[in-house]
């Protein structure tokens, strides 16, 4: 097969590690920044051109997208959903995936658990707000952070309405949630491949931090994952329509609750923690289902 893998740098270790898979797997691999793409709109013959070059005749693509760059990652995307190259995110999944109220509201529609979210315009809500998800300490999530950026833990009244003003008055978009005491600092990742788990590991912040991401200095560890944890994590990730996933869960009193479904998931984290072979893992998923015009979306996110 001949895949791209979509991918700012090539020198990252997920793309590292892509890249070896498929020369492994022995297929051609070629690894294209989205930001040197452009794209040729015709009715007749939609084209995507790089570095003076057209991409043509390649079976799958690989998307590898940075949160910075999502608008222009959807439309290099859905450009090569209209060309009929098989994606292993679709566009309408990653759009869906990175707005994080979005997300929050399909997961909801679908019952799956989730920590008390809400959601407001105007900063004079801001007591409304705290109230509806029970009071602090809550957190204060920026809709466009990433890697536990933009991310705040507000333990009294006083500190969660003044965060809230200064978000406001950023005119930044954010979710005041729930904090889950219970979870103590720890978080699980579970990384889904079609319909299974392949593996899972439980994240804790360090001393004094309560965002465990590995990024901020947390640890990972293997965790084992109970049948309500599996399924909840399948579902998110099926309700996002991603083939490839992190959903990160909370283990609360009321069982699993969904944090994020993450669309492009680190795989150097899964892999030291659990030594799996995650990246063969996708190639393999990508050889089983990659066919000439098999996307659902069919360019239309």
């Amino acid at each position: 097969m001949k895949i791209a893998i979509l991918s700012r740098n090539r020198r990252l270790y997920s793309t590292r590690r892509l890249v070896e898979a498929c020369i492994k797997r022995g297929h051609e691999v070629r690894v294209i920044d989205i930001l040197k793409c452009y794209i040729d709109i015709a009715s007749a013959s939609p084209a995507i051109w790089y570095m003076g070059e057209q991409l043509e005749d390649f079976d799958a693509v690989i998307p590898r997208i940075g949160a910075s760059v999502t608008h222009y990652g959807l439309a290099v995307i859905r450009q090569f959903e209209m060309m009929g190259v098989y994606c292993l995110t679709e566009s309408i999944a990653l759009g869906r995936s990175r707005d994080k109220l979005r997300a929050l509201q399909l997961l909801s529609r679908k019952g799956i658990g989730l920590p008390k979210t809400s959601f407001a315009y105007n900063v004079h809500d801001a007591k409304e707000l705290i109230k509806l998800v029970g009071g602090t300490p809550l957190v204060l999530k920026l809709c466009e952070g990433t890697q536990g950026r933009g991310i705040v833990l507000a333990e009294t009244q006083k500190a969660a309405e003044s965060v809230i003003e200064a978000f406001r008055e950023l005119r930044a978009e954010f979710l005041v949630q729930e904090f889950i005491k219970e979870a103590n600092g720890s978080d699980v990742r579970c990384f889904v491949i079609g319909d299974k788990v392949v593996a899972s590991m439980e994240r804790t912040a360090q001393e004094g931090e309560f965002r465990s991401n590995l990024h901020r200095g947390g640890t990972a560890k293997v965790t084992k994952l109970t049948p309500n944890e599996r399924r909840t994590a399948i579902k998110a990730a099926q309700t996002m329509g991603l083939q490839v996933a992190g959903v990160d869960l909370l283990r609360s009193s009321r069982g699993p609750l969904v944090m994020e479904v993450n669309s492009s998931p680190g795989l150097e984290g899964i892999e030291g923690a659990t030594q799996k072979d995650i990246a063969d893992a996708i190639v393999e998923f990508v050889e089983e289902n990659a066919r000439p015009n098999a996307n659902k979306t069919r360019g239309k996110g």
